[in-house]
């Protein structure tokens, strides 16, 4: 901590004189900052740190302006090291608005996208049990999380980019009176996240074209009437080779595996085994770093559900919980870093990964697949690409 001139103390609350300024603000050039102590400064650390994201994020977006190509950048962090063969295809599209009328979660408006009510039970890991209108409002959410994936579902063809099917994925959205979540969380700039190949998750839809051949995962989560529900599929972009459908079906069957075994009793730190099992006897690793989570009011929240194997997942199901399962699977390592967007995770390979995702409900006999496909029998919308 640098010493600075005499200031008030930002943390919320505290009123003291402040002599001490965060380092890491003086070098990205933020104004303020100032601190009375390092208890202080350490209080304030899970949401002073975004501020850093944010200074970050904006100073790579200045530098890619200055290497355009056609008002396409596809190089927009000069000097970053791709893991695979995928670019980000720059400018991004403005955040879209949302109508006024549409209710809208609490981090929708926050500069930095934070939602206070998760915040304010960071740590816990008491899980929810649901009341029954609560679980009338996730039926009804996941539902339309459901529409809007399967109209995603139409758009997915070689020649689209992923920025045409958040376009869509944002009007469909709207259109059902839906805020959709993932937009400004954490301050996202978009409204779903596509992740074609290498992308384990959190993909920002930008204008690269879909190539034949490629693998898509369009992750949805709507928000509507005070509730979250979220799913997610992977696809097929026109013709793919063996091995991608390999990848593919094995992750869906990790999934709906896993799932078969969600009833009362059952501890969550299970679901890893199963699905790790599967995963290896196909050849494939599992994702560590991401894993599935509770979901009602909040978009994330208790219980934290890993995919992997031996895991220390805390809980055990209880009828009226509401969770997601959603393994990401890989062709090589399940090592992962972080493109400078600070959001799209890659394989550190350079190799595919896949994803499916459900919304459940634990019921008192086994669960209900809240985000199910209604028609084809409830299958997976690649079934049909094989």
């Amino acid at each position: 901590m640098a010493a600075i001139e005499t200031r008030e103390c930002e943390t919320e609350g505290c009123c003291k004189e402040a002599k001490l300024q965060c380092p890491t603000c003086i070098k990205l050039g933020i104004q303020g900052s100032y601190f009375c102590s390092q208890e202080c400064f350490k209080g304030s650390w899970v949401t002073h740190k975004l501020l850093h994201k944010k200074a970050k994020e904006d100073q790579t977006q200045d530098e890619g302006k200055n290497c355009m190509d056609k008002d396409i950048n596809t190089d927009p962090w000069p000097g970053y090291r791709y893991t695979g063969k995928l670019r980000p295809h720059y400018p991004l599209t403005p955040m879209r608005p949302v109508p006024g009328d549409i209710q809208r979660p609490d981090y929708a408006d926050h500069p930095l996208g934070m939602s206070e009510a998760e915040q304010s039970l960071k740590g816990t890991s008491q899980i929810k049990i649901l009341s029954p209108e609560d679980i009338e409002g996730m039926v009804v959410v996941c539902k339309l999380a459901r529409e809007v994936l399967d109209i995603a579902a139409l758009m997915v063809k070689p020649g689209i980019t992923t920025e045409e099917i958040d376009h869509t994925v944002h009007l469909a959205c709207t259109a059902r009176n839906c805020y959709p979540s993932p937009l400004n969380y954490y301050n996202f700039p978009k409204s779903c996240c596509t992740s074609v190949n290498e992308v384990i998750c959190h993909g920002i839809p930008d204008r690269r074209v879909l190539q034949d051949g490629d693998i898509l995962n369009v992750d949805i989560t709507v928000y509507h009437n005070g509730y979250h529900g979220d799913l997610n599929e992977t696809f097929f972009v026109g013709d793919v080779d063996e091995a991608a459908k390999k990848l593919v079906q094995t992750t869906y069957e990790c999934l709906m595996q896993s799932i078969d075994s969600v009833k009362p009793g059952i501890r969550y730190r299970e679901l890893g085994n199963i699905i790790q099992k599967h995963a290896q006897a196909h050849g494939f690793s599992v994702v560590r770093s991401y894993c599935g989570h509770g979901i009602h009011k909040l978009f994330h929240t208790a219980p934290n559900v890993p995919h992997y194997a031996k895991n220390k997942a805390v809980g055990v199901m209880k009828p009226g919980h509401v969770f997601t399962i959603e393994p990401m699977i890989c062709e090589g390592g399940w090592q992962d870093e972080t493109w400078p967007d600070g959001w799209t995770a890659v394989t550190r390979d350079g190799k595919r990964s896949a994803q499916f995702e459900h919304t459940l409900l634990v019921t008192e006999t086994g669960c209900d697949i809240l985000t199910r496909r209604l028609d084809d029998n409830g299958r997976a919308h690649f079934m049909n690409q094989l």
